[in-house]
């Protein structure tokens, strides 16, 4: 598998569409600048799902991020009828690097919150059931919350 790692900002903001069975597909580029004497290179990104549908108010025209993914290539026929290759990077990880030049921080996704624990009634110290109410004790629990976000 091939794995790239880009940093950049973003050249516009993210276009959501659906596939026929109703995925959504998020399609956006990364500008990496390689410095004042060599030219930004655009890289072609698709973020699927959920993912995809949840981070779309975030990725808008300038916002610096870091994405993480795959490289891929497709085939398709342009408009005068002429084969062509386009490479894409397929996300995996996509991490928002700070509010974009000139504007507002954007507002940090929410993470959901566990319940309050019940107050605690009895003769016991109350400690022994804590790791219950923990949301990072359980690895299951703390997949769930990564991926709420």
């Amino acid at each position: 598998m091939n794995v790239i790692t880009i940093a950049g900002n973003l050249g516009k903001d993210i276009e959501i569409r659906r596939t026929p069975n109703g995925d959504a597909v998020g399609s956006f580029s990364v500008g990496d600048s390689q410095g004042q004497d060599k030219p930004t290179i655009w890289w072609r990104c698709q973020l699927w799902g959920k993912r995809a549908e949840a981070l779309a108010p975030f990725l808008l025209k300038g916002q610096p991020v870091t994405v993480s993914g795959e490289v891929t290539e497709r085939e398709y026929t342009d408009k005068d009828n002429q084969q062509r290759k386009a490479q894409e990077v397929r996300v995996n990880n996509v991490k928002l690097q700070g509010s974009k030049q000139g504007s507002a921080p954007a507002p940090a996704p929410q993470a959901r919150r566990a319940p309050a624990p019940a107050p605690h009634q009895g003769g016991s110290s109350g400690f022994d059931d804590m790791d219950s109410d923990v949301p990072f004790t359980d690895p299951l629990k703390r997949r769930a919350l990564a991926l709420s976000i």
